[in-house]
């Protein structure tokens, strides 16, 4: 039996392969963080794994990143878009990270995808993703300004290193050293993901492996077409504001979610897109509908491919939520945030007492960067997490990433010993989370002392709108900047002088239920545990001092 021929398996073996497809990608991530230099993989986690089969289609991906999903959908296409599958070779390793030719959805993530072949005949694809803490202090008014693009390229051809393509990468670095540490780590990652599902291949037969892969995207489809046909049918719309610091004005997001047997389409509107690092390539948008489509309806629908197949997502060509080239994309998750927002406000109209309320909606971004005594760069970043949207039946839960965003925070130890910073207060914010019978969770504050020069850039939402709440829950309080000086917002980057502090609150997450319907013991608790002070308590409960 050919790799490409369909075989009948049972049930029990699917599990069983699916399982150790699985473990895979998710082993994968563990050696990419491990073996990873950067404090942007090895502490914040912000990488990403996964399997496809031998069509380019996912198998499994690793519970890592949402939004990375937007970047695997994209680089397998691409590599056959470009190159002759004959001419595909074991230990080829493909590089990639252009929005527009690449796959990929920003460019410091950076794709590696490596073939895999058992006796011969391509299987599967090892791809994992990392987001490469480079390319900083750029402008963001169209793509070329916002670093290397990089195309499907052959960084090895039959496992030989293309030295002259590295060398170039290198060149465009802020931060060679930590690059090239990096990319050893994700083909550490790829090499592992070749030899585990080489073993598989052997255990339980080539054509029983492939076999599994499609009955497991066919299983994903069959739960997501019930949990969809479960929805009455009809449409349902939902707007909100998206605002950012890096743009004057509020913009307005809509979506109708249309519901018609076992199918959806999710028809997303915005304005144009704009000369500034928002907007959103076509699979960044997919790769947002897909995940909180998925959140909501049935967590347990398996990540591969088979969970996009009822689904049908659309928006304007040359708009902010599907952009053209030569857009900037730089900080395209900032519109996707808003985006889980949309489908969450539409969904609760469909699902009552199912959806929680809106999160703080940011993927609030802090990026430092200079030179140290000896004229080397370095690059700091850090996305800071907020307050999640309180659920029918609990709290909201404090200090986490939200929609499209799952990274870990850097800790204080590591952010001190690795950059000319201070962290001088890192907390939960008091007041921050919407109120309600369901209270939101509150938001983060952090504060950072530079200790040398150096250029910061921030970038955040909900600077102007608020996240919302839900059947009769009250919104959150929305992001705050301080930078010592007076200002509390702008745009484009600052330079910090010595001893300058800078401050960044983020938003806490909306409340659900009538705040009047909450116990008095959950209200003195919040008082007592400092979430809520006492003065918002009195004025909202008639509690407290």
């Amino acid at each position: 039996m050919t790799a490409t021929e369909k075989m009948t398996i049972d049930p029990i073996t699917v599990e069983v392969i699916g399982s150790a497809l699985q473990s895979i990608v998710e082993e994968m991530g563990e050696a990419l963080v491990r073996a990873s230099y950067s404090t942007n993989i090895k502490e914040r986690r912000d990488c990403s794994t996964a399997l496809f089969d031998h069509r380019g289609n996912t198998l499994c991906q690793a519970e890592h990143i949402p939004m990375h999903l937007g970047s695997f959908l994209g680089v397998i296409p691409a590599i056959q878009a470009r190159f002759d599958m004959a001419d595909i070779k074991p230990g080829d390793v493909f590089m990639a990270n252009d929005a527009y030719a690449g796959g990929a959805t920003h460019l410091p993530d950076i794709v590696l995808a490596e073939p895999i072949f058992v006796e011969g005949t391509l299987v599967a694809w090892a791809v994992n993703t990392a987001h490469h803490s480079d390319f900083a202090d750029r402008g963001h008014e169209h793509i070329y300004q916002e670093g290397i693009r990089i195309p499907p390229v052959r960084l090895y051809r039959e496992g030989v290193l293309n030295n002259d393509l590295q060398e170039m990468f290198l060149l465009n670095c802020q931060v060679p050293r930590e690059r090239i540490s990096d990319l050893r780590a994700q083909m550490s990652a790829n090499r592992l993901c070749v030899q585990r599902m080489s073993d598989l291949c052997v255990k339980y037969g080539t054509a029983k492996v492939l076999a599994a892969g499609d009955a497991l995207q066919d299983y994903a489809e069959r739960k997501m077409r019930a949990a969809i046909e479960a929805i009455p049918d009809g449409t349902y719309s939902f707007e909100d504001q998206f605002d950012s610091n890096q743009w004057s004005g509020a913009m307005t997001f809509k979506v109708d979610i249309t519901v018609t047997g076992d199918e959806m389409l999710l028809a997303f509107d915005g304005p144009p897109q704009v000369r500034g690092g928002l907007n959103l390539i076509y699979t960044s948008l997919l790769a947002a509908a897909y995940f909180t489509v998925k959140s909501v309806l049935d967590p347990t629908v398996l990540p591969n491919a088979g969970l996009a197949r009822p689904l049908t997502v659309t928006a304007p060509k040359g708009s902010i939520l599907n952009c053209a080239h030569p857009a900037a994309v730089e900080g395209r998750i900032a519109a996707s945030q808003r985006v889980t927002d949309l489908v969450y406000g539409a969904l609760a109209k469909a699902l009552p007492g199912k959806v929680m309320a809106a999160g703080n909606g940011c993927c609030t971004g802090a990026i430092f960067n200079g030179a140290d005594d000896d004229g080397n760069m370095w690059v700091y970043l850090e996305t800071i997490g907020g307050g999640g949207g309180a659920r029918p039946g609990a709290d909201g839960l404090s200090g986490i990433h939200v929609g499209l965003t799952n990274t870990s925070n850097l800790p204080v130890e590591a952010l001190e010993l690795e950059y000319p910073l201070t962290l001088l207060r890192y907390e939960l914010v008091d007041d921050s989370a919407g109120l309600g019978q369901f209270r939101g969770g509150m938001g983060v504050r952090r504060v950072y002392r530079a200790e040398k020069a150096c250029r910061f850039t921030v970038e955040s939402s909900r600077v102007g709108s608020q996240p919302w709440g839900l059947d009769g829950g009250h919104s959150a309080k929305g992001t705050t900047l301080d930078f010592g000086d007076g200002r509390t917002t702008f745009a484009g980057m600052v330079d910090l002088k010595p001893g300058q502090i800078v401050s960044i609150t983020t938003p806490g997450g909306g409340g659900y239920g009538d705040p009047a319907k909450r116990p008095e013991e959950s209200v003195l608790r919040d008082i007592a545990e400092g979430r809520v002070s006492a003065a918002a308590a009195k004025a909202t409960f008639g509690l407290g001092a």
